[in-house]
């Protein structure tokens, strides 16, 4: 018998379609359509205020769930656990599929939230214990074993899921979200338990945070201590286990490794204090899930949680470039400066010992270069192997310091301030020079080579420092004279300097 479709009801359906035809209000568009609209300043302000009940639960829900994952997440990066977080998510899903046949079996729907959670927290706990009985009980390294549990319970749900499809009580309809997530979808009470573990993991990471931290730094010390390792250990994977059970709602156990380890990681890069790092790392969880949720919220068809997690790579990626602690470009504008200053304070030196005298074995005193103080371009190249264009770089720089002045065409002598600032080089030289042959056993002939690789880090404490060290030997108070210079006239040979 074939069913008649009321023409009220066609005029329904081809009214609509009409008006977005002749219109272009992408309002009226059909359900098949799947073009990307670029939303409205309208829309952008009503997501941006929060308007939509909907838009409020998501954006709170991802917002928490950042949070706590950036806190917690810090703990295990620094651990060297990161991706403890990958294999708890994965060992979640056989949970999720066993909860399922089990509240099938006592007659319920088998999709209740609670026990679905509850099978995953369970399920993973027993992922863990798994994963460290192979490390304790074996040999194989946590590496390996994070891979094992992994890759076997994710096997393991996988089939539970091809059971569940068989049966005849109960579909996986929409089981499959907590594998990719369904933050859209996220309801008011899926908001609140955020919220609610997010407080509880909160006051944990605060009132553990001097054990979570001495088991992040010195897990050797503390256990000769009598701190109890294992139960801090416990612990801190029991609160990874809880937030990796709720975000399951919002990224899916796929995406939650990222919420875990791409905010602590982007945090590391602004400050080296754990506290602050923590502290950045939940700032950096919250702004990725609000404004991934918000950018989703505005463009409906984009999936929220892989929205969320790009987010996050974004920031990751504006902290790698621009942190203040340990940036690319901070990084290099300090290696850039170092350079500019090593290679000053060589200039320096060079300088200052070709007009330095040299002490001969007789008593005289001779000068290496001559008593003018004026030196060659050429004999500045041989002194310390640099390239012309390289060179005359240096040479103006520090010229512009008004530490070197130009003699004729192509020679250069310091002035009254580069010869202060050449003696303070020199003689910080020097005394790491004894230092090293002093205290180190390193051979007069080579304590230049190694001398010059840490002078010019040497601050005033260290000087103060050394000086005290050497208060036995006697030395001038002025500027001591070259230890391996000595050792080659007494052994004999020509008069050489540290020029290389």
């Amino acid at each position: 018998m074939r069913t008649r479709i009321p023409r009220l009801a066609i005029l329904f359906i081809l009214v609509p379609l009409t008006a977005q035809a002749e219109t272009g209000d992408p309002s009226y568009a059909s359900i098949t359509d799947t073009t990307v609209h670029w939303p409205s300043w309208d829309q952008f302000v009503r997501v941006l205020t929060l308007r939509d009940h909907n838009t409020r639960v998501v954006v709170v829900g991802t917002t928490l769930l950042g949070l706590t994952s950036g806190m917690i997440g810090t703990f295990m990066l620094l651990r060297k656990r990161a991706l403890m977080g990958d294999a708890l998510s994965h060992a979640t899903l056989p949970g999720i599929g066993i909860a399922f046949i089990v509240m099938t079996a006592w007659g319920g729907s088998g999709k209740a939230l609670p026990g679905l959670l509850l099978g995953a927290a369970i399920s993973g706990a027993v992922g863990v214990g798994c994963m460290l009985l192979i490390r304790s009980l074996t040999r194989i390294k946590e590496d390996a074993a994070l891979a094992i549990v992994l890759s076997v319970f994710f096997g393991l749900g996988v089939s539970i899921f091809g059971i569940i499809q068989k049966m005849n009580t109960g579909h996986a309809a929409g089981l499959q979200s907590f594998i990719y997530g369904k933050t859209a979808s996220m309801l008011a009470a899926d908001a609140m338990l955020i919220g609610a573990v997010a407080i509880f993991v909160a006051a944990a990471c605060a009132l553990l945070f001097k054990e979570f931290a001495a088991v992040c730094f010195d897990q050797e010390y503390i256990g000769t201590q009598g701190w109890p390792v294992m139960w801090i250990d416990v612990a801190m994977l029991g609160l990874v286990v809880l937030v990796t059970v709720i975000g399951l709602q919002a990224v899916g156990l796929i995406l939650m490794i990222a919420m875990l380890v791409i905010p602590p990681a982007a945090a590391r890069f602004w400050t080296h204090h754990l506290l602050t790092t923590v502290l950045v790392a939940a700032l950096i969880g919250a702004v990725s899930g609000m404004v991934g949720a918000g950018l989703s919220a505005l463009i409906p068809r984009l999936p929220a949680g892989a929205i969320i997690v790009l987010t996050a790579a974004s920031l990751f990626g504006i902290s790698f470039i621009f942190g203040s602690a340990r940036g690319v470009l901070i990084r290099g504008m300090d290696h850039f400066r170092v350079n500019r200053n090593v290679a000053r304070q060589h200039l320096l030196r060079a300088l200052f010992e070709w007009c330095e005298p040299v002490p001969e074995t007789g008593g005289e005193r001779n000068f290496a270069g001559g008593s003018s103080g004026v030196m060659p371009f050429e004999r500045l190249l041989a002194a310390r192997s640099w390239s012309p264009v390289r060179l005359r770089r240096v040479l103006a720089r520090t010229r512009k310091g008004g530490l070197v002045r130009p003699v004729g065409d192509r020679s250069y002598a310091l002035t009254d301030e580069g010869m202060s600032a050449a003696r303070r080089v020199v003689r910080n030289h020097r005394l790491w020079e004894l230092y090293l042959i002093t205290h180190a056993d390193i051979a007069p002939s080579h304590v230049d080579r190694d001398a010059d690789q840490l002078e010019h880090v040497l601050g005033d404490a260290m000087v103060e420092k050394l000086e005290g060290l050497l208060a036995a030997k006697q030395l001038p108070p002025a500027l001591p004279p070259s230890p391996h210079r000595l050792a080659f006239k007494s052994g004999g040979g020509s008069p050489k300097s540290e020029q290389r």
